[in-house]
């Protein structure tokens, strides 16, 4: 079977590189290049994607072998009915590695067709790394990496204002947009890049607040062959996503012409303020995944979809949401019911094979970001901890372990993340500690959390009893015990 290149597949477009992409992953490539398609398609956009990774470089080195083609299945619910459509997405012009090709990089900030920069780092990636060196090549943080690219910029076109970006982050941290600028403009200073281009920076630049939806599990590791054989072509990079998107760009009135989409048929939408639309989706939807992710592992599940449909997982979930997510948020209680029966039936999608290991990624600064704030807001009103949401904390610490029964699990995350948990878990183990001490030292430790844990009443105690509960019974006895009257503090 051939490979899906530009010498074997004719049929595509060379578009002008507008945008320069912070992220290789699926989900950029089956949520914002797929748009990039559609607009190159419907309007006048005429603009390709020049794609950099954040963190390593096996997938930059695929996408070029490829030529920048990926073919897309999206499969779900469209116009009331199941649709599974598929679309080799041509909108990528080229990825450059930035460890071997950081001049094609500098290069690259010199192009009068540059507009727009995206990224998907995410939550994890927009942080200030005061390790970081301007000399580096490249630097070691996204921020970093941004402020450098706009520094060369800035130096090639004199300061022209009119030679500015909209930048628009599509990481799922409140203003989004916001806290990319203030850690940009602090590199600026730490870097003493000078007071000229701080204005520049200011003036010539428009950072945009931003909020995504879709799911896209990405390669479809148990149909691939069957896709390949329908699509003819040998494709390394075949991305799934569901049919449902939504993207909420808070910017100025002037995007809504850069963006041309109005007619496309694109859900997206640029607005004045997307905190409504970033509440429900985070706490609703990426909450659940959060809590979903570490709960259906250890109890054997390896999808969404397998999780929602099992009788003790899925009742965990959807009693979650009902009970403990939905009580924490403003807005109409029927609209936020309407807003979470769609979004179980999109986590029951049949189509879609999301595997709960590729949503583990970075699972602590997801947790913290998306559960946490229910968790705290709960206890605000209720005066009680939330059982779920704190057994799910609970499994998520001991997911930490990195064993589900004998076999090992693969954890993706910072190193020093992974080297604490490693740490405490082999205390543990080695009878230096108890569960009960290791769970005040985890949840102290305000490095993983943002807070104290710890200082929350009751908190260490539920936990630990959890933990005893997994290591006694084994994952689906505990969560089997776990149903019974609220725990009160």
């Amino acid at each position: 079977m051939q490979s899906l290149n530009r010498t074997n597949y004719k049929q595509y477009n060379i578009y002008p590189e507008k945008i320069l992409q912070f992220g290789e992953g699926n989900f950029l490539r089956g949520f914002v290049d797929w748009q990039v398609q559609v607009l190159n398609q419907k309007t006048n956009f005429n603009g390709s994607v020049v794609v950099v990774q954040p963190r390593g470089f096996e997938k930059i080195d695929k996408l070029n072998r490829q030529d920048g083609l990926f073919s897309l299945y999206l499969q779900g619910i469209k116009d009331g009915g199941p649709v599974n459509e598929h679309m080799v997405i041509d909108s990528i012009s080229r990825g450059i590695n930035l460890f071997t090709n950081y001049q094609d990089y500098m290069k690259l900030a010199a192009s009068t067709d540059l507009r727009f920069i995206i990224s998907n780092t995410t939550e994890a990636g927009i942080t200030f790394d005061p390790d970081d060196k301007f000399e580096d090549r490249p630097q070691r943080s996204f921020p970093g990496k941004l402020t450098a690219f706009l520094y060369q910029r800035f130096q090639a076109f004199d300061g022209d204002i009119k030679r500015g970006c909209i930048i628009i982050p599509c990481e799922l941290i409140e203003n989004n947009g916001v806290k990319l600028k203030e850690i940009v403009l602090r590199y600026a200073d730490f870097w003493n890049l000078g007071s000229e281009f701080t204005a520049w920076l200011e003036q010539a630049n428009t950072f945009c607040s931003s909020l995504v939806d879709r799911i896209v599990p990405g390669f479809p590791t148990d149909s691939a062959d069957e896709k390949m054989a329908e699509i003819g072509y040998q494709d390394d990079l075949m991305v799934v996503g569901e049919q449902y998107h939504l993207w909420v760009i808070e910017g100025p009135e002037f995007l809504m012409e850069e963006l041309p989409i109005h007619g496309t048929g694109l859900n997206t939408l640029i607005v004045n303020n997307l905190t409504p639309f970033r509440t429900r989706k985070v706490k609703i939807l990426n909450g659940a995944h959060t809590a979903m992710t570490p709960v259906g592992y250890l109890a054997g599940l390896d999808t969404v979809e397998e999780s929602v449909n099992d009788p003790e997982v899925g009742l965990f979930i959807k009693n979650l949401i009902a009970e403990e997510i939905i009580p924490t948020l403003e807005g109409d209680l029927g609209e936020l019911t309407v807003y979470a029966g769609e979004v179980w039936n999109r986590f029951a999608n049949p189509y879609i094979k999301h595997y709960l290991m590729s949503i583990s990624l970075n699972s602590i600064s997801k947790f913290t970001t998306r559960n946490l704030p229910a968790l705290l807001e709960y206890v605000a009103v209720k005066q009680t901890l939330p059982k779920r949401m704190v057994f799910s904390l609970s499994s998520l610490i001991y997911f930490y372990r990195g064993k589900r029964a004998e076999e090992d699990i693969q954890l993706q995350d910072h190193c020093e993340i992974l080297q604490y948990f490693a740490m405490i878990w082999k205390q543990y183990e080695d009878n230096l500690i108890d569960i009960k001490e290791l769970t005040e030292r985890v949840l102290s430790e305000q490095k993983l959390w943002d807070i104290n844990l710890a200082s929350i009443p009751g908190l260490v105690d539920v936990v630990s009893a959890n933990l005893l509960n997994i290591i006694r019974l084994g994952f689906r006895k505990a969560l089997k015990e776990l149903s019974g009257t609220s725990i009160r503090q």
